[in-house]
């Protein structure tokens, strides 16, 4: 019964519009009160959850990503993407694919991802002959990729909430291949339709200006090339990579790129700590909350669930991808890693199934969530940097749902997908 009443409580105080950051809180206290145990428990669990060296990896990575998404990035990565599909039949929509596959490498966040890239790329399809709706769909598709490709700030999130049993630095190479198979995925129904609807084509880039081209965009692009070359040669960890990208982005945007004005600088630092003073308070409660579930064993529960639905892997699998996908077009992505990782990773030990894959399956779901109404945040930031509504960008939507879920059936039934790339560099 304390387990429905806990339950009960956190989608009550949701349905009414309490924050869940401070959802959380409440319910971790209505948790403690329930099995008698002393708030002094649960504000020691709220410190202890924030009080991780590997945190530290949130800030620099969002700050990172804020600095080259305002600092004129996102047009050197649009003019280097054209360089290669630019000029095929229907080359706008792949190079607003290809695009955020580069800039999501950088950011590390759909968000910024769909506004910076669909800010730069959609006026310019709709004046080529691309319906608006259209190239919102592909902007809000692509921008998907960027919950997997690193540094993705969720598979941070997504280590945390694993207890720090699942190393970042494996889950950022796990989600190179996936972010690869999503991006390419988009990109062949990009040439489907650009073939049925005869969409036009771009004009080749003379070489001269590829190469000039390729010069600007490289000093961003390698900020990527910092953060995994970093990693995977032992040089630093993911998390003091994070610094390093953050000291290398200011200094691209303000000393070579220098589109970024000084005195704007201070509004996007405040900006960043805002953001990230929210995402702390909701991991500190989350840990409390899932220091109480530990408590009630409701983790157990849950195995004992999915568990009796079958004894066959795949059709837990199955039950849990449906699971995901409902949830998250409910709530937004950080919360919903922080609440289900702890109650589903004894199932996923259960069945055998490796966390780092289970990963990479939480992404594909829950980005699927962002792009998905009734509460898509990417959705949402296409629709308005489009001026278009919600239902327009959403029926044009339903072809790529579909790629999206194939993809997602992809990574969920072939766990070399998300697992080879880290074996073969020995993070796994």
């Amino acid at each position: 019964m304390d387990a429905y009443i806990l339950i009960g409580s956190l989608f009550f105080l949701m349905a009414i519009g309490v924050p869940v950051a401070y959802t959380l809180g409440l319910v971790s206290i209505i948790g403690a009160l329930l099995i008698d145990l002393p708030l002094d428990a649960v504000m020691i669990q709220i410190a202890s959850g924030v009080n991780k060296f590997s945190l530290l990896a949130i800030p620099f990575f969002v700050l990172a990503g804020a600095i080259m998404a305002e600092g004129g990035i996102a047009n050197r990565l649009v003019n280097f993407a054209a360089i290669f599909v630019g000029f095929i039949r229907g080359g706008l929509s792949l190079v607003n694919i290809l695009a955020s596959t580069f800039f999501g490498a950088i950011s590390g966040s759909s968000v910024a991802d769909t506004a910076s890239i669909g800010s730069v790329l959609i006026p310019q399809m709709e004046k080529k002959g691309y319906p608006r709706e259209f190239a919102t769909a592909v902007t809000c598709a692509g921008s998907v990729q960027a919950i997997l490709i690193p540094p993705s700030h969720n598979a941070v999130i997504y280590s945390l909430a694993a207890g720090g049993s699942v190393s970042i630095a494996a889950l950022f190479v796990a989600g190179v291949m996936p972010g690869i198979f999503l991006g390419s995925t988009m990109m062949g129904m990009c040439l489907y339709f650009a073939k049925k609807r005869n969409f036009p084509k771009g004009d080749p880039i003379p070489l001269r200006d590829a190469i000039r081209i390729a010069r600007d965009a490289l000093w961003g692009l390698l900020t990527v090339v910092i953060i995994l070359g970093g990693i995977l040669s032992g040089i630093f960890t993911a998390t003091e990579s994070a610094s390093i990208a953050c000291v290398w982005a200011f200094f691209v945007t303000m000393f070579i790129y220098r589109d970024y004005k000084w005195h704007q600088l201070p509004i996007l630092v405040h900006r960043t700590v805002k953001t990230v003073t929210v995402v702390m308070i909701l991991i500190g409660f989350a840990a409390s909350f899932g220091y109480i579930l530990t408590l009630m064993q409701i983790p157990m529960k849950i195995t004992a669930f999915f568990s009796s639905l079958s004894d066959n892997r795949y059709v837990i699998l199955l039950a849990i991808n449906v699971m995901l996908i409902m949830l998250g077009t409910l709530m937004d992505m950080a919360p919903l890693i922080l609440i289900l990782t702890p109650m589903l990773l004894p199932v996923i030990h259960t069945l055998g199934i490796d966390p780092v894959h289970f990963g990479m399956i939480m992404m594909v779901n829950l980005g699927i969530g962002l792009i998905t109404p009734p509460v898509g945040s990417v959705l949402f930031v296409g629709s308005a940097v489009a001026n278009l509504s919600i239902e327009k960008v959403t029926k044009a939507m339903t072809p790529f749902y579909f790629g999206l879920l194939a993809v997602l059936m992809g990574i969920t039934y072939v766990p070399e997908i998300s697992l080879w790339l880290p074996r073969l560099v020995g993070l796994n």
